[in-house]
């Protein structure tokens, strides 16, 4: 019982809320200055109109905007996600027509390779025999060379000597039949 008391006091006191409601009306004391409230509530308008222009409009608009790029992002997505999927169709396809063709070219490459190599082998061949015929022809030379050489040393040898054995002078004519007779019997000795 306390409360009551207590309520009943609070009411009952010199300026309590009894004395203030019977005294001014309610009007008075939601708007105690008319002007005051006029102009605070122009302002709450203008700045609700301000708040309006400046904030709202542009943020709507820029949200609109959003929106408008993120379904464009989506569409944009599924045009792309259908694009690679026949992209990998056709990836795939194209694989397994490389795979066939790397194939192809293997077999290809390896009957090339031993046809070349058969070629590669005879040319070889022939090389080798035509090496051997310049070689065996260069020998052959070389001995004919020499021969000549032996020969030619021979009759300065044999003049040389011809000359000691006479001590005398022989005529050009005398040296060469000498030295072409002891040519030929030379050869003859070595056949």
């Amino acid at each position: 019982m306390i409360f009551p008391t207590l309520l009943d006091d609070i009411m009952d006191a010199p300026g309590g809320i009894t004395d203030e409601l019977n005294s001014e009306t309610f009007l008075e004391k939601m708007i105690p200055n008319f002007w005051s409230f006029l102009v605070q509530f122009l302002a709450l308008v203008i700045l609700i109109v301000v708040v309006i222009c400046v904030a709202y409009k542009p943020l709507k608009k820029m949200l609109k905007k959003r929106q408008d790029h993120i379904e464009e992002n989506i569409q944009s997505a599924e045009e792309n996600n259908r694009i690679s999927q026949m992209n990998k169709t056709e990836s795939e396809q194209l694989i397994i027509e490389s795979k066939k063709e790397a194939n192809d070219i293997i077999i290809d490459a390896r009957e090339k390779a031993i046809v070349e190599a058969h070629l590669i082998e005879e040319e070889s061949k022939e090389n080798i025999k035509k090496m051997k015929e310049v070689a065996e022809e260069e020998i052959k030379q070389k001995e004919e060379e020499s021969r000549q050489a032996i020969h030619d040393e021979m009759v300065d040898v044999a003049l040389n000597a011809s000359s000691a054995l006479l001590k005398r002078n022989i005529s050009d004519d005398d040296n060469k039949r000498l030295v072409k007779d002891f040519i030929e019997e030379m050869e003859n000795k070595d056949e």
